[in-house]
């Protein structure tokens, strides 16, 4: 059974939405912001260097301990090089300004609706 013009119309509509959704989300999700935070860069990369020293001693001299303690600070260390810059934000706050600033896509969808609706009875 074949839509209606109204029914494609508004089919189309959705369509453009959610394609116009995604990539909004998807440029928001891949950006970074703010600069990189050097001073972490600096000391994972150092820790890194110790704990690989550390463990190609544990390694040298059979002490098993030592390597996996080597290994768990340089993990930590890339870990720290790599992460993001933080933010001192609170989520919660954070959540409700991002919700208070733009509509869900079903009230968007509703607003568009009356809008069109108004635009072809005049």
């Amino acid at each position: 059974m074949p839509l209606s013009e109204q029914e494609q119309r508004l089919l189309d509509e959705m369509e453009r939405s959610l394609y116009h959704n995604d990539a909004d989300d998807v440029t928001t999700v891949g950006a970074r912001r703010g600069r990189p935070n050097y001073t972490a860069i600096v000391l994972g990369v150092l820790a890194g260097a110790v704990g690989l020293i550390l463990l190609v001693v544990g390694v040298s001299i059979h002490q098993p301990l030592v390597g996996i303690l080597g290994f768990a600070i340089m993990f930590s260390g890339a870990l720290v090089a790599i992460a993001p810059p933080r933010r001192l934000t609170v989520v919660g706050s954070a959540r409700r300004a991002s919700n208070a600033k733009r509509p869900s896509f079903m009230d968007s969808l509703n607003e568009r609706w009356e809008r069109r609706n108004d635009d072809h009875e005049h």
